[in-house]
């Protein structure tokens, strides 16, 4: 079996975004060399996400809409976690959203359904962030 292991680094200039990284993780299967295995990519960060879905402009808006609902930024003195801080909402925008997204390759492609597409969601913009594709296979 083998093994690939490559950081990606984005830096969201807003505080909350959603990025379309399937290119970027399809390079890595590339590089790998992999024909049948998985890819695991996660988000390394406590206020980011990874997450599978459709990419569709409508629905990045509406997730933002919804996680606002269940979560919202202000006021920051509602959660206990903001005392000198004020990012308690992106640790539960995140716990929503997900850590991490396992796809299965076959014949060396991501064995996606329709519209299945990886995102990247920031929660807690403004600095460098990293994500971990990890790619295990033959």
């Amino acid at each position: 079996m083998k093994s690939y292991r490559q950081e990606l680094w984005f830096e969201v200039p807003a505080r909350r975004g959603f990025i379309n990284i399937t290119p970027q993780v399809q390079e890595c299967l590339r590089a790998s060399g992999i024909q049948e295995g998985l890819v695991l990519v996660n988000a390394m960060h406590i206020t980011a996400s990874v997450f599978i879905n459709d990419d569709e402009s409508g629905l990045h808006h509406d997730y933002e809409q919804w996680l606002e609902l269940l979560a919202p930024h202000a006021p920051v003195s509602q959660y206990r976690h903001n005392v000198g801080e004020d990012n308690a909402d992106a640790h539960l925008k995140r716990q929503i959203m997900g850590r991490e997204v396992v796809v299965a390759v076959t014949q060396a492609k991501l064995d996606f359904g329709p519209w299945e597409q990886i995102f990247y969601g920031e929660f807690d913009g403004r600095r460098r962030k990293r994500v971990l594709v990890k790619i295990i296979g033959e």
